[in-house]
């Protein structure tokens, strides 16, 4: 298990953040829980893998990842603002290799523009926010170049963790980019978004990036409707789309974060009822073995004959359609 966390190992966090993990009650805290050692890391089930969804078997070279093919995830660095417990990648960030060498970025590089078919990059990582504001315009340089790629995508969660990271520099950099630009915040809980954060929220909006979020459902952290509504409304009221929320991965040492499929289909359908379709994101597994991301809808539609439905709003009531009498 990690060792104990100091002070000065988070010395640039938000003061939420830091208070909170600083605590001796962290582990009761949904915020402390996400970032504080636990005993129950050491407990490795045996369907936990530490390539939970399969990236080594879609990694051309190092650094990318290629399962779908209109896009790819450019893994840039292994280092994270924190470090969360639960990650799917926590095998590999952190492990002290940092920021791809140059001719590594160069074949990286090389392998997006040699195929046509990418019209997305994802730059992940680790967190590709812990690379400097020069690192940051010279990628954004070179997928400029790159004529077939439509859309840069940046997973961060500096924004949430580290809002001073979002200086003039940086929006001044987002702005000035012509391809479309969107920015995935990782953020679990309202309790992560305070002033400071809100205000990195919105010099991101007006810098013109498309600012969207993915959360993970963890058990004693947001697994209920209550916790993830506040969160959506939230992140909704600062020009954030919530767009995944992860159901969590099978990483080793995380099984005292996991909930049930059937829980979280519950969870959403009544945030169904609750939120509108701005707030409400798509519940989705990585599928173990590389297989891709599926989503967990619930099963609103039973079909029956004569071209006709039965489905069930969120309510749990239950209706034909087209209604009786109505059939084409």
């Amino acid at each position: 298990m990690a060792s104990p966390l100091k002070k000065q190992d988070y010395p640039r966090l938000t003061d939420q953040v830091r208070r909170t993990i600083l605590s001796p009650m962290s582990l009761l805290d949904p915020v402390g829980k996400q970032y504080v050692p636990d005993a129950r890391e050491s407990i490795v089930s045996p369907e936990e893998d530490s390539d939970p969804i399969g990236d080594d078997a879609y990694s051309p070279l190092k650094g990318i990842v290629h399962r779908y093919p209109d896009r790819v995830l450019l893994k840039i660095t292994d280092i994270c603002s924190v470090y969360c417990r639960f990650c799917f990648r926590k095998e590999m960030v952190g492990q002290g290799a940092g920021m791809l060498s140059g001719e590594e970025i160069e074949a990286a590089l090389a392998y997006v523009r040699a195929d046509e078919n990418i019209r997305e990059v994802i730059l992940t990582g680790g967190d590709p926010l812990t690379l400097s504001n020069r690192r940051m315009a010279e990628l954004f340089a070179r997928f400029e170049s790159i004529p077939h790629l439509d859309i840069i995508r940046i997973h961060t969660r500096s924004p949430i963790v580290q809002p001073q990271r979002v200086d003039d520099e940086l929006t001044n950099l987002c702005a000035s980019v012509k391809k479309a630009l969107y920015v995935v915040l990782h953020v679990n809980h309202a309790q992560e978004i305070d002033v400071s954060v809100e205000a990195a929220l919105q010099k991101l909006a007006r810098s013109g990036a498309v600012l969207l979020s993915q959360s993970v459902l963890l058990k004693d952290v947001n697994d209920d409707a209550a916790t993830l509504e506040a969160l959506f409304r939230k992140l909704l009221a600062n020009r954030v789309k919530p767009y995944y929320l992860h159901h969590p991965d099978l990483a080793p040492g995380t099984s005292h974060f996991r909930v049930s499929i059937k829980k979280g289909q519950d969870i959403m359908k009544v945030l169904r009822g609750r939120l509108s379709g701005l707030g409400y994101p798509t519940y989705v597994l990585d599928l173990p073995g590389g297989y891709g991301k599926m989503p967990l809808t619930p099963d609103y539609v039973e079909e029956l004959e004569g071209g006709t439905y039965r489905i069930e709003d969120y309510r749990g009531e239950k209706h034909l359609y087209p209604p009786k009498g109505k059939a084409a």
